[in-house]
């Protein structure tokens, strides 16, 4: 099969959508599919105002058509709501193309977090935005019960996986770092909710991996917090597992892809009980859910890592490819209808 991913994040961005996207892509084409990617390193860009490592795409005009057009795929998913997937909606709709969709992230809190526009306004676009999917790819129960009572339609489960080869126990690092060593990983924004890890009274060491519009406002209030910066493979594979506990402070992420890479390392959660925790740690023995996110990173020290990994172990790409495929196969090449090349 032939199929074309539109999505407005994409590397250089380091996030949990564009590893998804990512090892997706590379999980379908070691299966022998032909993956087209329509992103931004296409098109001139500009940062996305608030948040500048984010790029939004410029002068799209009727380009995302044409190499639609182009491609004559056997299936299109649009994976974001931002200008490339308006683009590619507007072309699929105008010209009666069936297409899925994916819910990887909590856009109208994002927006809300960030510029105040209420919830109900945020989520009347994305109900309009993914009405004419044909399917609507969710990572998680919780996320589908919630978007359900919203009156979206057309749910159907993608799950996510992990490299298990790159993210394993290891030998620690940060020796001179005094113990227990607490960790968040991930994008330093308002939507993560990183200070309420911040502010915990815990024994030991925070530290804070990655990078973010935050960043510099968090380290100056923060001076007893140990921020590393961006990491990226076998190094933030080392990070990870040198941590004792991984605290995930988020309360609007879909799914959370770094639990799993923090499991699969043998390090234990410590979370708020809510969608993307709920669902990946559940009533599991591999971490703590609770309000009191203290007394969870706390607990969470008893865990073994041992059973951390074996319970990471279960989440793989080619699962995750697999589910993605058989939500796709339904739109084969005989059910499409492609206007003329434009010229």
């Amino acid at each position: 099969m032939r199929c074309i991913i539109v999505s407005d994040a994409w590397a250089p961005q380091i996030n949990g959508v564009v590893r998804t996207l990512t090892q997706l892509k590379s999980e379908l084409e070691k299966q022998g599919h032909e993956i087209i990617t329509i992103t931004p390193n296409l098109f001139r860009t500009i940062p996305c105002p608030t948040y500048p490592e984010i790029r939004l795409s410029l002068f799209i005009g009727k380009k995302v058509g044409k190499m639609i057009e182009a491609a004559r795929p056997s299936a299109i998913h649009i994976a974001t709501e931002g200008p490339l997937g308006m683009a590619a909606r507007r072309y699929c709709v105008k010209n009666d193309i069936p297409f899925t969709t994916a819910f990887h992230t909590l856009f109208a809190e994002y927006v809300k977090a960030r510029t105040r526009l209420p919830l109900s306004v945020g989520y009347a676009f994305l109900k309009w935005f993914h009405k004419p999917s044909k399917c609507l790819m969710v990572a998680t129960q919780t996320l589908e019960d919630s978007l359900k009572s919203r009156g979206f339609q057309n749910i159907k489960r993608w799950s996510r996986g992990i490299d298990t080869d790159l993210f394993h126990p290891r030998e620690k690092l940060m020796e001179d770092l005094p113990r227990p060593i607490f960790m968040y990983v991930g994008r330093m924004a308002i939507e993560k909710n990183i200070e309420a890890f911040l502010d915990l009274d815990l024994p030991g060491s925070k530290v804070v991996v990655g990078d973010g519009p935050q960043r510099a406002q968090l380290e100056v209030k923060y001076p007893k917090v140990y921020f590393l910066g961006m990491k990226e493979g076998e190094d933030l594979a080392a990070h990870y597992a040198s941590a004792d506990v991984f605290v995930f402070p988020s309360r609007t992420d879909t799914f959370g892809l770094v639990l799993l890479e923090a499991l699969a390392s043998g390090v234990p959660v410590a979370a708020y009980p809510v969608t993307g925790p709920l669902d990946v740690i559940g009533n599991s023995d591999v971490g703590v859910l609770d309000e009191d996110l203290a007394r969870a990173a706390q607990k969470a020290l008893t865990i073994d890592p041992d059973a951390c990994r074996a319970f990471a172990l279960q989440y793989t790409w080619e699962k995750s490819a697999n589910q993605f495929f058989g939500n796709l196969a339904p739109f084969g090449p005989s059910s499409w209808h492609f206007p003329p090349i434009s010229t």
